[in-house]
Order: structure tokens, then C-alpha cells, then sequence
């Protein structure tokens, strides 16, 4: 029987099998170059390389403002968890009061010789099974009844309050997964353009640096600022030149470093106007104005995302914070694609 059985096939043994694993390895090479990074391909002219991580840097933006946007909804939603919280925590202690006077009734039904069986399932160590009577009241004193019905209201509050506060939890926990989804995408971005600029040298990385912008060289700028045509925006104005020099930072709203949207609303905070966080509620949040409009102290936006924004100082000049690794700077409004302004009021 043994002699008669099949001998077992090995498809890719000898010569030919080694061929083939050659070609799948080759065909496998071949895959993960065309599915690897942007900076894989070795031919890539320093030129190409700058278009490359510009355009790294503004989709790191756009993934920056949709990290803005979550974590001030994450920061909302804490605070109102912590309020829940501690509304919970002043209605217990109310309650703990109105249990403390049913104590005293309790005392003196011991000390006259008794003491009531709804006292008794108050005082419980779970008090609301005395609530589940519907004719509990009606059975104590007038005293106890009046008791009994404060703590039944607070029970009611409390419980509502730990399940809203319940509820809130559940959607922080969703916001800050959020959070670090939109984190990982700018990190991943970064990270990108980062091995893209190290092909370069480092005269080419610091011509690079000295740009400033998000696509094409830039036009160096000199002068004072231009007045505004009211105080706020000459305050926002005179903010956006006092922070020129300070390094741009993802998530940052000064004092120190700033990310763009970051800049506009810290500038327009020292005037004393609240902007939103983000650059998509920014260019929503004052009157919206044509180019042809644009006064010192407007907001102007770029890309077709909305993704980047800049304080107008006049003269077709703005102050931005760029990108990661440039500082604060006043660049031309030429510079990258206009996507509108806003003016805050």
C-alpha cells in the first residue's frame, strides 16, 4: 500500500521554485514602494521635495484645526461633566440634612417608647426602598411626611443628575478618542515632512525655513504697523507685531508660541473680542468682507479647507504663524490661495 501512495507535490521546489519566490519577493518590493511614503522615490529634485512637504504642512494644518476644534469640545464637555458632578455632590449633602432631621424625629419616637416603621426604612442603609411605597407619606407624621417628601424630591435630582452625568462621560470618553485620532494625523504629517526636508541639505533646508510659507518663496517685508481703522482692531494689530518671532506650535495659543488660528484669537482677545478656536468658525464669526475690503485687523483665510489664517496689517501684508519649525512672521496675502476674510465684531 505504502509503495502505491502519491508522493506529495512541492509546486515550487528546486530551480523553479526558486525563481518564483524571487518574483513574489520582487512583485512584494514593488507593492510597498508604490503604497510607501511620499518620500520614497530617491529622484525627487529639492524643488519637488519643497512642494511636497508644503503641501505635508497643510494638510497637517487642516488635521491641527480639527484637533483645535475636538479639544474644545472635549474641554466643554469636562467642564460640564465637573459641574454635574458637583451639583450631585451638593444635592447629597442636602440630603444627608434632610436624613439627619429624620434622626432626630427617629430619637424622639425612641425616647416616647416607638418608633415608626416608615422612619425606619428611611433611616435605612438604602433609603430608596422607602420610597417605593406610593402611600408612605400618608402613613407618617405630619413632621416625617414633610421629610420624606424633601428626600424623595432630592433622590429624584440626584438620580437625574448621575444619569446626565453618566451620559457626559460617555461623550467624553468619544471626544478625547477623537482627540488623539486628530493628534496621530498631524504627528503623521509631520513626521512626513520631516524625512522629506532631512534630503535636503542644510543650505536648502534653511532657504526653506527663511520662506516662511505654505507654497511659494514669499516677498521679505519691512515697516511698522499700519493703522487700524478702529481701537479693537489696532489692538489686535499692534498683539499679531508684538508676537512676530515667536515659533509656531500645533494646539498653541500663546503667550509663548502660537498655531495660526491660535494667533488670530489671541490677538483679538487682548482687544477684548472672544474668536472661536478654529479657522472654519473663525471666518463665520465676524461680518464677512470681500478682498477688495480688507482693512488692518481682519481675519483672511486660505485654501479651499479654510485650513490657515492670518491677521491683515495692511498694505496686502498679513501676520501668521506658518508651519512648525517658522517662526511668527508678516508675509504677503499673495502668498498662498485666498479662500476669504472675515472682520470680528
Amino acid at each position: 500500500m505504502a509503495a502505491h501512495r502519491k508522493r506529495k507535490q512541492r509546486p515550487f521546489a528546486g530551480p523553479a521554485g526558486r525563481t518564483a519566490v524571487t518574483l513574489a519577493l520582487a512583485g512584494a518590493a514593488s507593492v510597498a514602494a508604490f503604497d510607501g511614503p511620499a518620500d520614497a522615490d530617491p529622484r525627487l529634485t529639492p524643488a519637488q521635495v519643497r512642494a511636497k512637504v508644503d503641501k505635508l504642512y497643510e494638510q497637517a494644518e487642516a488635521a491641527t484645526e480639527r484637533y483645535n476644534g475636538a479639544k474644545e469640545k472635549a474641554n466643554d464637555t469636562l467642564a460640564s461633566l465637573t459641574r454635574l458632578r458637583d451639583e450631585a455632590t451638593r444635592r447629597t449633602e442636602r440630603l444627608n440634612t434632610s436624613r439627619d432631621a429624620l434622626g432626630v424625629i427617629a430619637a424622639e419616637h425612641y425616647r416616647s417608647g416607638g418608633l415608626d416603621p416608615a422612619v425606619q426604612l428611611a433611616l435605612s442603609s438604602r433609603p430608596e426602598r422607602y420610597l417605593e411605597g406610593a402611600a408612605l407619606a400618608e402613613r407618617a407624621g405630619a413632621r416625617q411626611a414633610d421629610t420624606i417628601s424633601r428626600i424623595r424630591k432630592e433622590l429624584a435630582e440626584i438620580s437625574q443628575l448621575r444619569a446626565r452625568a453618566d451620559d457626559k462621560l460617555v461623550d467624553l470618553r468619544a471626544r478625547q478618542a477623537e482627540l488623539a485620532r486628530h493628534k496621530s494625523a498631524v504627528q503623521r504629517k509631520l513626521d512626513d515632512a520631516q524625512r522629506l526636508l532631512d534630503r535636503l541639505t542644510a543650505r536648502q533646508r534653511a532657504q526653506y525655513a527663511g520662506q516662511g510659507a505654505l507654497t511659494g518663496p514669499g516677498t521679505p517685508t519691512t515697516g511698522g504697523p499700519v493703522q487700524a481703522s478702529g481701537s479693537r482692531a489696532a489692538a489686535a494689530v499692534a498683539f499679531a507685531y508684538g508676537a512676530i518671532g515667536k515659533p509656531y506650535a500645533w494646539g498653541a495659543t500663546g503667550p509663548g508660541s502660537f498655531d495660526c488660528s491660535g494667533l488670530t484669537q489671541a490677538a483679538w482677545r487682548s482687544a477684548g473680542v472672544s474668536l472661536p478656536r478654529t479657522t472654519y468658525t473663525q471666518i463665520n464669526s465676524g461680518r464677512r468682507i470681500g478682498r477688495s475690503e480688507l482693512a488692518p485687523g481682519d481675519l483672511v483665510f486660505f485654501f479651499s479647507g479654510i485650513s490657515h489664517v492670518g491677521l491683515y496689517v495692511g498694505g496686502g501684508q498679513m501676520i501668521h504663524a506658518p508651519r512648525p519649525g517658522a517662526a511668527v512672521r508678516m508675509a504677503p496675502i499673495d502668498q498662498m490661495p485666498f479662500a476669504g476674510a472675515s472682520r470680528p465684531v
